[in-house]
Parts: C-alpha cells; structure tokens; sequence
C-alpha cells in the first residue's frame, strides 16, 4: 500500500452496514457521520466490501457487474437535496439491526424511478449525463443486460429464452436496445447517481484524512454483464455455460469446500487480449478507492477447478494461474494501483513466490493464530510482519467474541498465552491490542470487534447463502465519545496516530 511504510489504523464497515433512514447504509449523511467517528478515534483507513450490485443471496461477491456501483446505496435524501427527487418525504424508521432486502428494494425502486422520471424532461442535466456515460466502455452493457433480466422477470441470463441475445447476435442487440431505450437509461442514471455520490463522500473522507481501502473479487458472477458481455475470457461451452466453476477444497471454513459457482477465467486468451478485461477492471478500482484488497489473490498462482454441476467442491483440481507473467503487466499498464494481497487459504511456495514477486502487504489473521502449527502456522504472531495488513478477524469470520466463545479449553489456553488472562469481557481488546502492537504497517478490525459484539453480529458465514449474511447493521447510538476515546488511546498506544 502506497503508506505500507508508516503505522496506522483502520476499521472494516462495509457501507449497508452504516446507520440511517433507509433500511440500508447509504452514501448519505450516516457515511459523513462515520468518516468524522473515524477521524475522531485517530483512524486512517476505512475498509469496505465490494460495493457492485447485489445478485444471488445479496452477496456483494456476486455481483451483476464487476464495474458499477449498487444502486440501493444511493442516498434519496440527498437526492432530494440534489434536486433530482423534488417529492421525496421519508418516513423513517428506526435502524433495524439488520438489514431488510426485502423491503428495501421495492420501496428504494420506487423511488430511483421517481427520480429517473422527474430527471428525463431536464434537458440540461441529461445532456451532462449522457457525456458522463461516454466515459464508462462497460456501462452501456451493463444497461442494456440489466434492462433484459427485467424484460425476462430478472431471471438468469443462462435461462434467457431468446438464445440470440443471450448469444448477443447483432440484429437481436440491436432490437432489445430499441425495445428497451428507456429502461437502459435509467440504469445508466442510476449509476451516475451512484458515480456522483460516491466521489463526493471519497473527496470528504480526503478531507479528514481517511482513505477507502475498498474490494475486488478475484471472479466475477455468472450472471453478470461481465460474462455476457465477455464470454471468450471464460471457460463455457458452446451454449454460454461454463464447463467448470470456482471454490476452494475443504477448509476451517466449510468440510465440503465452497463451491462459489463463478466461471474460470480462460487466462490464454486474456493472455493473448494483454489482459484487458483485468487492467480495465482495475483501473475501474483506482477510480473508487484509494487502494484494493484483491479477494481470494492465491487465484492468480493456483486455482481451484470443480466441474459445473457438482453439488460441492470436494471434487475440483488445483491447475496454475497466470502468475508473475500477469502482474509484470499490472505494473507495466496500471502502475497506479495499490493492491493488498488476500493470501488466505491454501497457501503453498507458489504463491509465497508470487506474492514476493509483487511486494503486495498480504493478510494476517489473529484468530487463525491459534490453531497450532507453530511457525508453519503463517497467522502465527511471529510471522506478522510490517508489510502485511492484520486483523482480529475478517467480514468471514465469526466476530472475535463469538469466535473466542467457541474455542474448546486447549485453544483458550494457547490463546492465552498471547493475550494474558481473558475472560469474555476482556478477550475482544485483548486481540485488538495484540493487533495494534504487531509489526504490520496497517492493523484492521471490523466494527463489531470494536463494539464486542456477539455473533449475531456477524456479516457472513462462507458456504451458506441466505440467512443473516450480509445484513449486519451498526447502531448509530453505539457511536458514543466514550469508545471513541478508546479507540484513540489504542492508537495512541500502539503508535498508529
């Protein structure tokens, strides 16, 4: 990371999870809030998750398009303010402690559209708009794909009856974006909306010297406009359907493996392209956030390949991904990026090597620290070093209190070796401090940690779909001078400020 040389601090809240009105986070006045907290409390980093359009199971790791932004994180408030939704009246409620998808999007529909509709007749502003689309090659995909999934009741696009424009024939594309004018401007309006926003509440975040370190997936959804609009880059069949999916094999997380269902890659014919697609994805990246955690970076050295239709990923192979050849034309072509290596998993020499080769800060979790292992461990204490980013624990791990609540005698024991003696009221800032104090230039906790939250607070559980993943939400009224002041002191105390 471009300050991996200097000691500082930051929290992982992904932006649904922020407090406010509207059901759901938004980039509204709850994020200005949170950005003055985070000054407040001496931090330097704020770390979300992937912040694309929610697909299957809301997982912001499965996004309908790698590139755009999620519609529902638009603030109608300032939309109101912005003169685009001059009828807006809220009635607002309470912050639930999750978030309610299903609620939301129908009443945040509403009015998007509303706005869309008030916006069309303003002859100016859509003239501002329509030399804003220009500048995005792939928005003009993406509204086009998103305007046919609502045409075909938002069914897959693998399903869409219409094989010529699943097959995107000339004379069918042609038709559709005839057909479907006006729904394919307003999800481009949508993420002008989006795109404004969010720059506005970047340029604010500058201002009170906060940066957004912010998330790519390594794959992209099957539903996607990135693999209907990309198809040679993937592995599918004749008929648009991949031959073989990701995951990984059986882990800490999940005995029968995560069969995550993304396309591979076909690596030679990006390969044979320069890799395009990647440096415009992570060009679109630079454009977001100040630096990018590359999820699941172990993809690059090895990945894990299950066929399609497998009902786990017992049954997959490990085959090697592009490697050094890759990133020699990341530096070459997107010498700008400031990329942090999610090395977690199946971690072999191949990708130590890789990883030595690019000089990205990997990850280190304290949690996973004791599992035995020793120095072979590589979250082990001793192996945390000043160019790697540390945790208590990730948005996939159990919060730090539900995790230590769940460790038999013997792993307490370890633990406490470490820590000193805990309890279940001291364990949480037991592990912060710990964080705080290693060597890593940057030292990471996600909020709930911060809180002391139980695992009802946990943002995802990896290999389960549905349930209370993703829904997370803080309480606006946990924001007290009090932890703010602790949260500054363990800063203080560790040198972070």
């Amino acid at each position: 990371m471009s300050e991996s040389n200097k000691r500082r601090s930051g929290v992982l809240l992904h932006v649904t999870s922020l407090p406010g009105p509207e059901g759901i986070g938004t980039l509204g006045q709850g994020a200005y809030n949170w950005i003055d907290y985070l000054q407040k409390c001496g931090m330097k980093l704020w770390q979300v998750l992937p912040v694309g359009p929610t697909g299957y199971g809301e997982s912001p790791y499965q996004s309908t398009c790698a590139l755009a932004g999620n519609p529902y994180m638009i603030d109608l408030q300032l939309l109101h303010e912005d003169g685009w939704l001059p009828e807006y009246a809220p009635t607002p409620a309470p912050c639930a402690p999750q978030v309610d998808f299903e609620t939301v999007r129908p009443e945040k529909d509403k009015w998007l559209r509303a706005a869309f509709a008030a916006s069309r007749p303003a002859l100016k502003r859509k003239k501002a708009f329509a030399q804003w689309a220009e500048k995005w090659p792939w928005l003009q995909d993406y509204a086009l794909f998103m305007a046919i999934k609502q045409h075909f009741d938002q069914i897959s696009w693998m399903e869409w009856p219409d094989q010529d424009i699943r097959l995107r024939k000339p004379r069918a594309m042609a038709k559709y974006r005839k057909l479907l004018q006006e729904d394919i401007e307003y999800y481009m309006f949508l993420q002008f909306l989006f795109r404004e926003q969010w720059q506005r509440l970047r340029d604010y975040a500058h201002l009170h010297g906060i940066s957004i370190l912010g998330d790519m997936p390594i794959y992209v959804a099957e539903d996607s406009s990135d693999v209907w609009a990309n198809a040679e880059y993937f592995q599918l069949d004749e008929t648009r359907h991949p031959r073989r999916v990701a995951g990984v094999p059986p882990d800490y997380f999940s005995e029968d493996g995560q069969l995550w269902g993304n396309p591979l890659y076909h690596w030679s014919k990006l390969r044979a392209h320069g890799y395009a697609f990647w440096m415009d994805r992570l060009r679109a990246m630079g454009q977001l956030y100040d630096s990018v955690r590359i999820d699941h970076f172990i993809g690059f050295a090895n990945y894990y390949s299950v066929k399609y239709g497998e009902k786990t990923a017992r049954r997959g192979h490990w085959v090697p991904g592009p490697g050094k050849a890759f990133f020699a034309q990341v530096k070459k072509k997107v010498p700008e990026i400031d990329i942090v290596a999610e090395d977690l998993g199946a971690v072999n020499e191949r990708v130590f090597d890789l990883l030595d080769y690019c000089g990205y800060p990997g990850m280190k979790v304290l949690q996973f620290s004791f599992d035995g292992g020793g120095l072979e461990n590589p979250h082990d204490l001793r192996n945390f070093k000043e160019n790697c980013v540390a945790y208590t624990g990730t948005h996939d791990n159990d919060t730090t209190l539900g995790w230590w609540k769940t460790r038999d005698k013997e792993v307490k024991a370890e633990a406490m070796k470490t820590l000193g003696k805990v309890d279940d009221g001291t364990v949480v800032w037991a592990m912060l401090e710990t964080v705080f104090k290693s060597p890593a230039n940057t030292a990471v906790a996600p909020m709930q940690d911060f809180l002391s939250l139980d695992t009802d607070a946990r943002m995802n559980l990896p290999g389960s779909v549905g349930g209370s993943n993703w829904r997370y939400r803080l309480d606006g009224d946990a924001l007290t001078e009090k932890l703010a002041q602790r949260m500054y002191q363990l800063n203080e105390k560790t040198m972070r400020l």
